[in-house]
């Protein structure tokens, strides 16, 4: 795998996304980046004394999609009326600072928008059967169940939509989508790393 290649993962609650990206950092030997963003993008902002819970809270706070839709890119001029637009700004500067780091993985944070331009960038969303995520909800989820996993996919959609005036989970926003509930984590890492291969030697 060449230098500098960023894997961005996008995934379903309850999908393993999150577990898959620890797998697929530890084989490559590569830094996983997640919650530290936010916290790296509130100290931008001087709000870093808050906890994770409430910035957590402040992430998902978007306005109405009728106030508009301002991309990331508009980062360096005025950020907007609200805290979680200004805080979303600041997270794609740290994204952009962290990529030239070096190689990484890059979970969650729209960060599959945030780096479309970039260089040996490749995007995947993960998904499952709902059967697998209900299963998945009461083992590995504290008891969630299938319809509290699907509410919060529905704050994950109107996040990104509010924020890159995409569709969450449409398949041509990726270079790949892959469904959890029909093979291991194991096995779908190992997949997303064969397919960069193929995608790198061909360039």
């Amino acid at each position: 795998m060449n230098n500098n290649t960023v894997i961005t993962i996008s995934r379903q609650y309850g999908s393993g996304g999150r577990e898959l990206s620890e797998i697929l950092a530890k084989k490559l030997g590569v830094k996983l980046y997640d919650r530290q963003i936010i916290h790296m993008a509130a100290a931008l902002l001087g709000i870093g004394d808050l906890n994770e819970q409430s910035l957590h809270e402040l992430e998902n706070k978007v306005l109405p999609l009728s106030s508009g839709f301002m991309p990331f890119y508009a980062f360096g001029s005025h950020a907007g009326p609200n805290v979680n637009t200004e805080l979303f700004f600041a997270e794609s500067k740290v994204i952009h600072q962290l990529v030239n780091d070096g190689s990484c993985v890059i979970l969650g944070r729209c960060a599959d928008y945030i780096l479309s331009e970039e260089p040996n960038h490749y995007s995947f969303f993960i998904y499952a059967d709902d059967d697998y995520r209900e299963n998945r909800g009461k083992t590995a989820y504290n008891g969630k169940t299938l319809k509290q996993l699907n509410a919060e996919d529905k704050k994950r959609a109107e996040y990104y939509k509010y924020h890159t005036g995409r569709i969450w989970g449409e398949p041509k926003n990726y270079d790949c989508i892959i469904n959890t509930s029909k093979m291991s984590l194991e096995e779908a890492a190992d997949m997303i790393i064969a397919y960069i291969n193929i995608k790198q030697k061909k360039a």
